[in-house]
């Protein structure tokens, strides 16, 4: 009994790509897309985050199984979130740097109570107004009167956090690519509040957790049974027929 061993073969397959070369091109792309963004900061960090938020959308929209698209609607996020959310997140955190220079921890809650207590809702307020206001709605407050504060309360629970990370160990040049990035995430859970939630946190899991029906397969066809006749007895409307006159008739000439 012959026995092969792998090893004889393994050498003759080349690698299509060694990982030297594959962290050689990863290193490279890095340093192009910093140079890219130390070039053109206010370009590429606004496009970045439009399109990362605008992805949200589309996320949202794709887990929820809907049989269309809806990019109307896509288009109307992406709008609000170029016109306003990417510029006004780029000139915040310059001015928040321009005023807390620095990333000591003092520093850095200085920048995150004044984040969360001015940025964070005037954010939600431009979304749930922005996209009722493109969408032609009468009253373009019903979405912020209704979910405003729930989802102020639920942005709580996840900004801090991101925004500590930002101030501390992100740099300037890359603060408004780090935020599109979680803005990712956020806008995913935007998008469900404003079209179908409440703006809590736990309306958003049981959506996530709660399996979905499939709508596009089509209903069983009933199984043919035997036929039952549900006319009922018939009715004689029409009353008694007269009885023909047997024998003879006079006629009139």
């Amino acid at each position: 009994m012959v026995s092969l061993d792998v090893s004889d073969f393994t050498h003759e397959i080349p690698l299509l790509v060694s990982p030297q070369v594959l962290d050689s091109d990863v290193d490279n792309m890095r340093k192009a897309f910093i140079k890219h963004v130390k070039r053109f900061p206010w370009l590429t960090n606004v496009t970045l985050y439009g399109c990362l938020f605008a992805g949200g959308d589309f996320v949202h929209q794709l887990f929820s199984r809907n049989e269309e698209m809806d990019w109307r609607h896509t288009r109307n996020v992406a709008v609000v979130a170029f016109s306003f959310h990417g510029n006004f997140n780029f000139f915040w955190m310059r001015f928040l740097e321009r005023r807390f220079p620095g990333n000591s921890v003092r520093l850095v809650v200085r920048k995150l109570f004044l984040d969360q207590t001015t940025a964070a809702p005037l954010a939600t307020s431009v979304f749930y107004t922005g996209v009722s206001f493109l969408e032609g709605k009468e009253d373009i407050f019903q979405d912020w009167r209704e979910k405003f504060l729930n989802t102020y309360k639920t942005g709580l629970m996840f900004w801090p956090f991101m925004q500590f990370l930002n101030f501390s160990m992100v740099p300037l040049y890359m603060r408004t690519t780090f935020t599109g990035c979680c803005a990712f995430v956020w806008a995913t859970f935007l998008c469900f509040s404003r079209q179908s939630g409440d703006g809590t946190a736990n309306a958003a899991l049981a959506w996530m957790f709660t399996p979905k029906q499939d709508t596009t397969t089509e209903p069983e066809a009933e199984k043919p049974g035997p036929k039952v006749d549900q006319t009922g007895p018939k009715l004689d409307t029409e009353g008694p027929k007269p009885e023909t006159q047997r024998g003879d008739t006079n006629t009139h000439c």
